[in-house]
């Protein structure tokens, strides 16, 4: 299918993607769409006391349905009764933690009995990390998580779905060998203009401009890297972007740098959000710069690193989540590959909103450098300022004692950059590894377009416990 796409006249691609926009916009949204946003606004609101009642007993009917009408959890619980486990499946802490590999292998062992396939919704994850998961869910569930998406990605910034907006995400909607425009293709079932991160460039940089300004995009949404990097070459060049009412970042960190630089790009607010395909947590920057849980979305614990034990409140760890949207494929106690922390829950934002603070998502659990005294060192990304002459950088660590810093150069790039860049990232590591500063002429994204800030090539060994 996607070779027949691919030789298809631009005109009629639009045709194609359009066609599946209203089929996404049909399963997405229904005439109670704004009801249920209303719904959400005003939950915002609540108290404490209020979200924990609700968050008590949304949880006790999905784990109740997880253990008698799910295959997977179902067995697990027999099992272990079988061997005198009298455990309460009620109690979320006596559930284990659900790694990626099970739902992997038998996605469909994880729906309820009660539900056919065949009328869900068909997800796949992105596969950043290997093989990619199917995930089911019922309309319902699915116009739930939408309206939650409605209120909290587009409502606080002033924004709609019937808004034309951009997309910078992983879809190859533009034949790789493509040299000249159109990088993007437009869906007018979900008013999007889907742009290709697979060809920005300095050639592309002025086509991708006047393309956001033709379409008449209010906002931009995509992966953190693409942004910035369209951001940066648009400097580079002189290439005014449009102005925007706001860009979005997700699906990436987006560092302290590469905020700075799209922001000064755009010219307009730059706010980030935390999500999955999996819908067993979401989060929203408010405009004072809060990262903000949605409850309903899930029960977010956080768990060390090298153990199955709760850090506390502000400590960085494992992000593990229990979905309460999807109740007909309910993911309990699922470890989403992420590492953040919780703010405490007593201290209310300045935007006056009473949902829980998730103080920063650091990436994922391989995206750390491991020293030779086996310290896991995440979040590197202020050895790279935005002031600094380079475009993007990676870091790649190939053994325990040595680094490779492969970076993109810009104009006034010098070894004076690389000297900095070694240095900062000495004071973090430590001393006892070797720093090498790779100049490259472009790093490569996955297939799915999105970029590794780190790539580890340790193997599990180095990670204690051998996750994904």
């Amino acid at each position: 299918m996607l070779a027949l796409y691919y030789h298809l006249p631009y005109s009629l691609r639009v045709v194609a993607v359009s066609a599946r926009g209203y089929y996404l916009r049909w399963w997405r949204y229904g005439p109670e769409t704004d009801r249920l946003v209303e719904e959400a606004l005003e939950r915002e609101t609540w108290s404490l006391n209020r979200w924990k009642a609700w968050q008590e007993e949304r949880l006790a009917y999905v784990l109740h349905r997880a253990a008698t009408q799910v295959p997977y959890y179902r067995d697990q619980w027999q099992e272990r009764r079988r061997h005198g486990d009298r455990a309460s499946w009620e109690v979320l802490a006596n559930w284990p933690i659900l790694k990626k590999e099970p739902l992997r292998a038998n996605p469909r062992a994880f729906v309820a009995d009660d539900c056919d396939v065949r009328r869900m919704f068909h997800l796949h994850t992105s596969g950043t990390t290997g093989t990619p998961l199917s995930l089911y869910i019922g309309r319902q569930g699915l116009r739930q998580w939408y309206a939650l998406f409605e209120a909290r990605w587009r409502r606080w910034y002033g924004l709609s779905r019937d808004d034309r907006w951009g997309i910078l995400g992983g879809q190859v909607i533009t034949p790789a060998d493509q040299t000249s425009p159109p990088f993007w293709v437009w869906n007018a079932g979900l008013r999007q203009l889907y742009l290709s991160v697979h060809h920005l460039c300095a050639a592309s940089v002025r086509a991708y401009a006047q393309a956001i300004g033709q379409y008449g995009v209010r906002y931009v949404w995509g992966y953190a890297s693409a942004l910035h990097t369209l951001a940066v070459l648009s400097l580079e060049a002189g290439v005014a972007l449009p102005s925007l009412s706001a860009v979005i970042s997700n699906a990436e960190p987006l560092f302290a740098h590469q905020r700075q630089v799209i922001q000064r790009a755009f010219r307009c607010p730059v706010y980030d959000t935390y999500g999955m395909t999996e819908m067993v947590a979401g989060a929203s920057e408010c405009a004072y710069g809060t990262m903000h849980l949605w409850p309903e979305a899930g029960v977010v614990e956080v768990f060390s690193d090298t153990d199955d034990q709760a850090v506390p409140t502000g400590a960085s760890g494992r992000l593990i989540c229990t979905g309460l949207v999807n109740e007909d494929m309910p993911l309990i106690r699922y470890e989403v590959g992420d590492t953040g922390a919780l703010g405490h829950a007593d201290r209310q934002c300045v935007c006056g909103r009473c949902l829980p603070r998730l103080l920063g998502v650091e990436g994922r659990l391989d995206d750390v450098v491991v020293t030779p005294e086996g310290k896991r060192i995440g979040r590197l990304d202020p050895v790279f300022k935005a002031d600094m002459a380079i475009r993007e950088a990676q870091i790649v660590q190939d053994s325990l004692a040595r680094l490779r810093v492969r970076v993109v150069p810009a104009p006034g790039y010098s070894k004076g950059t690389a000297r900095a860049i070694c240095a900062r990232l000495q004071q973090r590591v430590g001393d006892g590894m070797e720093i090498i500063v790779e100049e490259v002429d472009q790093i490569p994204r996955a297939a799915n377009g999105k970029f590794r800030a780190v790539v580890s090539l340790l193997g599990t060994t180095a990670f204690g416990q051998g996750r994904e």
